[in-house]
Parts: structure tokens; sequence; C-alpha cells
């Protein structure tokens, strides 16, 4: 009998097109698939991630299976469980004795660096494919970010719209004479703000064993599973997807950066789980929007802005992760060490923005873009929170973060920790922002109007304190660098009722417990 070779599927490459599948046969080949300890538990993941991202691969282990592919599946609580990526490929070559691993590229620089040491630890050479479910390879990021002083988003995003074609005319401009309709995305939330509501669907029996499973194994974690709801399986994402394409497109460029309270979904597709799983092909969806526009089912606003955050920054994201690590990982421009508080864990604050969000993300594994960055990313740019302690925080409790996608997006966009290499101005605001873009203030203990001592929005006070201490770095920046007169022109006495204000506010602070991100001693 040829020795077969071995084809290692990771938790996140759930595609039946996946690079390491393509020309291969299913006489010859074993796929792996391998649930392991470390990847559970290397941050403490959110109870719904480890169950979205376990029932997904078994779901797809089986369809494989019906395919007619051997699998070879090695599940968390299986006695023998080398609890690594590593170790597991180790014992599946004892066992097949392939004649080679062919593997597709991992998202994640710590698995890669483990990946390439496989060839010195097994007895068959090691082949790893550039994985081709993106449409800019890390080779061709690199290529374009070659020479340039700032790597701007919007530049990039131009050249894989001329690349795929997308919303450009037959003359090689774009739809509608723009780019970016960004401005066009910011619609405030006034009256009737109930979107229809996205496919609900109920854990079958696989996805019931691996809810005990975490119940029992990471009891621990951070977040809920009571309402454990996301689509585990490639139908269920289509299901998804149709559902959003018909019913809750068309209005979510208005609404992209809204906040409503209680309101989770509104018009956001929660679509990125199922493409960051690869169940559902980033690039077909943003097709199948652009179809929607030319049909006129879907204004221009809301399509542009679809395909922006899927091709132009999902994109952008993962060649900007590549070019920058390892550096990324530890950057602090800011020079920011405050612990994080512990209410980004419990939820137990007044300020009913900060809470909100907070709650949606124990619940649901999820909060949309603009409460990620502009209320509890916000708050912890302009807190001067440690970037490694955020970024672990993040990291944990999203369903869709994978290190790839949300390092840069927390240490660079968020933080400015990396020093504008991504970009252009830190995203620090007061409360008014959000007062302008969600009903969030209303009825909050604080109001954005009170700037500062008792009663006012800690955002109010803690923008001027980040501003002020961070004035020789951020001064000179063009797009930020007038706030500085307006900061000047307060009187000594205003100026210290703001800087007292937020020192008040930080030193009320507590430092989250120990072992919430990863367990003591990791």
């Amino acid at each position: 009998m040829t020795a077969p070779v071995l084809v290692p599927i990771l938790g996140d490459q759930l595609t039946n097109t996946l690079a390491s599948l393509k020309g291969m046969t299913k006489d010859d080949t074993v796929v792996l698939m391998m649930e392991v300890w470390d990847e559970a538990t290397y941050v403490k993941h959110h109870k719904a991630k480890i169950v979205l991202i376990f029932s997904a691969m078994r779901h797809f282990a089986a369809e494989l299976e019906a395919d007619g592919w051997t699998v070879d599946y090695v599940r968390l609580d299986d006695p023998d469980n080398a609890g690594s990526f590593t170790g597991e490929v180790v014992r599946a070559v004892e066992r097949h004795e392939p004649e080679r691993v062919r593997v597709v590229e991992p998202g994640e620089w710590r698995v890669r660096a483990a990946m390439d040491e496989w060839a010195d630890k097994l007895a068959c050479p090691v082949e790893i494919l550039p994985d081709d479910r993106f449409v800019c390879s890390i080779a061709e990021f690199a290529d374009w970010a070659d020479g340039r002083d700032h790597l701007t988003m919007e530049y990039f995003y131009r050249e894989i719209r001329r690349k795929t074609g997308l919303l450009m005319t037959a003359d090689g401009k774009p739809a509608g004479g723009a780019w970016n309709y960004d401005k066009e995305n910011r619609k405030p939330p006034k009256g009737e703000m109930v979107a229809p509501e996205r496919p609900r669907f109920e854990p079958d029996d696989t996805t019931a064993e691996v809810i005990a499973l975490v119940e029992d194994r990471f009891g621990d974690h951070f977040g809920s599973l009571d309402n454990f709801d996301w689509p585990v399986t490639r139908d269920q994402a289509e299901k998804a997807a149709d559902a959003f394409l018909a019913r809750r497109l068309g209005k979510f460029g208005d609404y992209e950066d809204a906040m409503v309270h209680g309101a989770d979904q509104l018009w956001h597709s929660l679509l990125s789980t199922s493409i960051n799983l690869g169940l559902l092909d980033p690039l077909e969806l943003c097709r199948r929007a652009e179809a929607a526009y030319d049909a006129g089912d879907a204004p221009l606003n809301s399509v542009e802005g679809f395909i922006r955050q899927i091709v132009g920054w999902r994109e952008y994201i993962r060649g900007f992760y590549w070019h920058q690590m390892p550096a990324l990982a530890e950057a602090n421009a800011m020079g920011a060490h405050r612990p994080l508080p512990e209410f980004y864990w419990t939820g137990e604050t007044d300020m009913r923005c900060v809470a909100d969000c907070i709650r949606s993300t124990r619940d649901n594994a999820h909060a949309h873009h603009i409460q990620r960055l502009m209320v509890l990313g916000n708050f912890a740019l302009i807190a001067g929170f440690d970037p490694q302690q955020v970024a672990d925080w993040y990291l944990v409790v999203y369903a869709d973060a994978y290190e790839w996608v949300e390092l840069p997006n927390v240490a660079a966009m968020i933080l400015y920790a990396d020093g504008g290499k991504l970009a252009t101005k830190p995203y620090a605001a007061s409360g008014n922002y959000i007062n302008k873009m969600s009903d969030y203030c209303g009825k909050c203990a604080y109001s954005p109007n009170v700037k500062t001592g008792e009663g006012a929005c800690p955002f109010n006070p803690l923008y001027w304190h980040f501003m002020d201490r961070n004035r020789a770095a951020l001064e000179k920046n063009h797009r930020i660098g007038r706030i500085y007169s307006t900061w000047d022109r307060m009187s000594d006495d205003r100026r210290a009722e703001y800087l007292d204000s937020a020192e008040a506010i930080l030193q009320g602070l507590e430092p989250a417990r120990e072992g919430w991100a990863r367990s003591e001693g990791d």
C-alpha cells in the first residue's frame, strides 16, 4: 500500500476547497483534525468561542467523511491527546507513516513558528502552502508595503478593488464615482431602529455534546452558553448570509456606526465568525453584495461599506499583522501601563454604554465594530490600559477573534500602540461621540454634557487627560494637532479641573483579578 499524504486542517480552515486538499485523491490522503488543550487555553477563550470552533470542526469532519475522505479526528477528551498541534502531528505521523505532511499556513504567528519546526521533528517532509482563501497573499502585502512610510488602508483597498473588479466600472473607475462611502455610514439612531432578526440555530446533538464538554472542562472561562446559536456548518452559515443579504444589507450602510441599548445586532451581518472559520468564502460574499447593488436591491453606501470591511479592512489587517510581527505583540508607543479594570469582565459599571457592550460580549461573544472601537476600545485608550492586557481581553471575549485579526485591530487601531503605522490618528473621543451615535446617554448615571466633577461622563475628563499626557507624541499629528489650541485656550483652573476629575476616575478603577484572561503562571 502506498504511503498516504497527511493533511492537517486547523480549526479556522474549515473549507472544502482548502489549498492542501486541492489535487489530492481520497484514496491516498488522511485528513488530520485536532482539538487540543493548548489552543483552547493559551488565553481563556469565551466558552461560546470554544463551542463554536469545536462544534464546527466536528461537523466539518463529518462532512469530509460523508464525501469519502479519510479523517483522523482527535477529540479533546481522547485519553492520549497530546495537547498541542505539534504533539498531535507527531502522533499522527507515527500512526499513518505518511510520505509527507501537507498543510496550509496558519493564521497566527505562534502557530507558524511551531509549524516551522515540524520538519526537524517528523520522519517525513513537510509542505506548507499559502492560504489562497485571501485575495492578497502575505508576500503580496509585503511587496505593497515595501518602501512606504505609511501603510494607509485606503490605498491598499483601492488596489484590491482593481484586482478583484468589485464595484468597478468598465473604464476602471469606482462605481458611483468615489472609492469610499464611509461618510454615508454614520447615521445616528433616530426613530424606528428595529432590524429584522437574524437566523438562529438551535444546538444539535453534536453541538450539545460540545457544550457539555466545555462546561465541564472550561467552566471558569468568561461568558455564557445559555443562548448559543451561532452557525456551525456551511449550510447554516449560508442561510445566515442569505438572510443578511436579503433583509439587512439595505440599511446596513446607513446605521453601520449606530449603537442602541439592548440591540445586539441591528443591521450588522454577524458573518465574521463563519468567514474566519472558513465556512463562508469572503470574496463570494462580496460578489453577492455587488450583485444586489447591480440589481437595485441594495444601495451603494451599504454594499461598498460591506465590501470595504471584508476585502479592504480584513485583507489589510491580515497583511499588516504578518508585516509587523512579532514586534506588534509588544508594541506600546504610548507608554500605557494601567491594568485593565475588573468591570471589563463583570460589566459592573454605571457607564451605561460600557455595561451594555460588555453584557452583549458576555452573552453573545459578540459586539459590533463601533462598540468595540469607540466604547470599549476608546475607554481603554484614553484611560491608558496596558496594550497586552487589552489585547488578551479582546482575544478572549469575541467568537470571531484570532490573533491575526484581533491584535492589529487592538494594538494599532484602538490603542495606537504601534505609534501610527496603521492609524493616521488615535481614535480618542469624549462622551459627545457616544451621545451622537447611540441612545446610551439618556438614561445613564453620567451626562455627556457635564465635563468635570460629579455626574460628568468619564469619557470627558479622560479624553483631555489622554491628550495632555501624550502631547509630545500627538501635537504634530496633522489630524488632531489643532485640538491642543483648544486645550491651550482654557484657563489654568479649567485644565486642572479636567485633569483632577480624570485622576479621580483612574484612582477609582479596581484592577481585574488574576486568572480572567490567562491562568496564573501562564
